[in-house]
């Protein structure tokens, strides 16, 4: 059924056929429409067919054809109202399938429920078996097994850690904020340094040298590193020090980085002396007194000695014999 205008000409009536009469009047392809509208080309035919149901949902129905309407110059507005009531006859099948709970067919079976329960029981038993295990160990038990003997567990071994791996580097000499005077020699009494080290001067021990050793008149205020490490004083300073090994494995033996003291290595100065073993000595007997000589009277020899004197200075006359003679 058409409706006549007052001018006579026919208008269609579907949708579909009025914008097919619009296409044809501009010359136009179905082509060059989908290229305009950039709507496919099958969706362009489905609407001049009012195939309504080919297109994806009502949505896409209403823009494709406003879209159509709008390439060929006709009031999209008015194919939208008319695309709208076509599709309420058009049936649609449901754009899904709704679940059904008591559907068989989406129900695991009954042989994979009870595989899915046996495992989900085997792991409850292992986790418990796990941490009984663990339980024991830590309260120093042995469990024991029903009809048989107890099976002690193996005992967990700490893997060992590794030692740590020793600082190496040059030996180096330098005086901190004062002169130090110092001997640097080998161990065939070579004279490797030997001087006064200022503050900012240092002095490299060469790596060639065999088993180095110092002799320093302030120990306080040598600076000496391996590598990047800081080696502690090797004395307070109070006296000086010799026969001090300085070799890169005795220094760090010092610090506390190597293995242990090299067998040439010297005690620590600065440490506690061991206590000098006393010296034997002999008893000292009192010496004997010696009796003073008394002193004899001031009188007696006084004239004892004016008589000796008398005596020399006034000799007696000689003797004189009978005859004369």
């Amino acid at each position: 059924m058409t409706e006549v205008e007052p001018g006579g000409t026919a208008t269609p009536e579907r949708v579909g056929d009025r914008l097919r009469t619009a296409r044809e009047a501009q010359g136009l392809s179905l082509a060059e429409v989908g290229s305009r509208t950039r709507v496919p080309l099958r969706h362009l035919e489905a609407i001049e067919a009012m195939e309504l149901g080919q297109l994806p949902s009502p949505t896409y129905a209403v823009g494709f054809a406003r879209a159509y309407a709008r390439a060929v110059g006709v009031n999209d507005a008015e194919v939208a109202r008319d695309v709208r009531a076509e599709l309420t006859h058009v049936p649609r099948a449901p754009e899904y399938e709704p679940y059904e709970t008591a559907d068989p067919a989406r129900v695991p079976s009954r042989g994979v429920a009870i595989i899915g329960l046996g495992l989900a029981i085997a792991v409850i038993v292992l986790a418990g078996l796990y941490y009984a295990t663990d339980l024991f160990r830590q309260n120093g038990a042995t469990p024991t097994v029903a009809g048989g003997p107890a099976t002690p567990f193996a005992p967990v071994v700490a893997a060992p850690a590794p030692s740590p791996t020793p600082v190496t580097g040059p030996v180096r000499l330098a005086a901190a904020t004062g002169e130090v005077w110092m001997r640097v020699y080998d161990a065939a009494n070579t004279t490797l340094y030997l001087g006064t080290l200022k503050p900012g001067d240092s002095f490299e021990v060469p790596a060639t040298a065999n088993a180095p050793k110092i002799n320093v008149g302030r120990p306080d205020e040598l600076r000496i590193t391996v590598g990047d490490t800081v080696i502690p004083p090797l004395g307070d300073g109070r006296r000086p020090i010799k026969d001090v090994p300085v070799d890169a494995a005795s220094l760090l033996a010092r610090a506390g980085q190597g293995t242990g003291p090299s067998p040439s290595a010297s005690p620590t100065v600065g440490a506690p002396l061991a206590p000098i073993p006393p010296v034997e000595t002999r008893e000292r007997r009192p010496a004997a007194r010696t009796a003073a000589p008394r002193p004899r009277p001031t009188r007696a020899l006084s004239e004892v000695q004016r008589a000796n004197l008398e005596s020399a200075a006034n000799p007696p006359p000689p003797a004189t014999t009978p005859d004369g003679q």
